[in-house]
């Protein structure tokens, strides 16, 4: 038997947090859909298995669900899909559209055995948001067996897919629990899941992998450890072990630079980085910048700024956690004499969290030194404005 395991594909995610580039981020979304199916046509899988949150929610244009449904009829075997905590099957969910309504594209909606070629699928479709049961519970173990430790039949591969969280991963409340045994005691040849969006692999003692996370095909934000995947599966015969392949899917990469500034120069060494990155039209890219920061480095920040507003897909500095250097004159030389330059110096003061003296209510080092930062900008605007005029 081989397949494709795919999940999490979160069509219609609006991406909000990127601005502008949401738009590419969400047509992203239905091109990596389509390098799935290229990727089980070209690996000669049987079948695909999309183990749920095939959509963002319930809500999202009914176009779009056509236009997936036409992606997966492309493929030219059995496809099967259960509808995951996003996409719930609820009343007046997207798979009440009558695209599902033909083809071999197959929407798992009751807990019962399917057969499928070289054995059967033991779908859990989920019906709600949230929920604290585990949803592969109801899979019975192999017919004529115990639920532990017995041997595994010799005919029939059996497969489950199933969409939750593998007990060990941290949360806040329960949602959707999945025993880290449960391909084991269901006697399960391996168990699909979706819900996570990071490829992840589970192995028993004997190193066989009998359940894993394919994780989403396309990347959902920044963070995600392992994402824009598809697995390609191949169990020769019940009991074999599954030979797990990863297939990359995804095209666009987020990425997280977090540094540290300790000196002058650093900033424009970090800039130096970035500019040589390659690939940046495809590349969504947080910049995270901490500790000190000269006052001859400020112009340095505000090209980094324009260097990733024009290079990449999308870019963002974030620069709340950067203090002014204390003690650093030029901070303030600048400034006209009177209420300004008082000001500046009474906010460089603070934003040294050494400083001893009275603070007022609310002015931490880090909120001083954003004002700072804030306030020198400010004046250096009105200065390039008045000189343009």
């Amino acid at each position: 038997m081989k397949f494709l395991h795919t999940a999490d594909w979160q069509i219609g995610m609006r991406a909000a947090q990127v601005g502008e580039s949401a738009v590419r981020v969400r047509e992203e979304r239905l091109a990596a859909a389509r390098r799935v199916v290229g990727e089980a046509r070209a690996a000669g899988a049987e079948f695909i298995l999309i183990a749920g949150d095939v959509f963002e929610d319930n809500g999202v244009d009914r176009i779009l669900v056509q236009k997936v449904a036409d992606i997966l009829a492309d493929f030219a075997g059995p496809v099967y899909v259960i509808p995951g905590n996003h996409d719930p099957l609820v009343p007046g969910s997207v798979w009440e559209h009558p695209a599902w309504a033909a083809g071999h594209v197959h929407l798992l909606a009751e807990e019962k055995p399917v057969d499928i070629p070289g054995g059967a699928l033991f779908p859990c479709p989920i019906r709600a948001k949230y929920s604290g049961k585990d949803p592969t519970a109801w899979i019975p173990p192999r017919e004529g067996s115990a639920r532990e430790g017995s041997a595994r039949e010799p005919n029939g591969i059996r497969i489950g897919i199933a969409h939750g969280t593998v007990e060990g991963i941290h949360q806040a409340e329960p949602d959707y629990p999945i025993a880290r045994n449960a391909a084991e005691r269901a006697n399960l040849d391996y168990l699909a899941l979706g819900h996570w969006h990071s490829n992840a692999q589970y192995a028993l003692p004997d190193g066989a992998v009998r359940m894993a996370y394919s994780g989403t095909h396309e990347a959902t934000g920044f963070g995600e450890r392992d994402s824009g995947n598809a697995l390609i599966v191949e169990i020769a015969a019940a009991g074999a072990a599954p030979v797990i392949t990863p297939v990359r899917t995804g095209r666009l990469t987020w990425t997280v630079i977090e540094a540290e500034l300790r000196e002058p120069g650093d900033l424009s060494r970090l800039r130096a980085g970035i500019e040589a990155m390659n690939d940046t039209a495809a590349t969504l890219l947080e910049v995270r910048v901490s500790g000190l920061l000269a006052a001859g480095d400020r112009e340095e920040l505000l090209r980094l700024e324009q260097i990733l507003a024009s290079r990449f897909l999308h870019g963002r500095v974030d620069a709340s956690r950067l203090r002014p250097f204390p003690g650093d004159a030029s901070w303030t030389a600048g400034l006209p004499a009177g209420v300004v330059r008082d000001a500046a110096e009474r906010l460089q003061e603070l934003a040294d969290a050494a400083y001893q003296g009275t603070r007022p209510e609310g002015a931490s080092p880090e909120i001083a030194s954003r004002a700072l930062l804030e306030l020198y900008a400010l004046i250096s605007a009105a200065g390039a404005g008045g000189a343009r005029r």
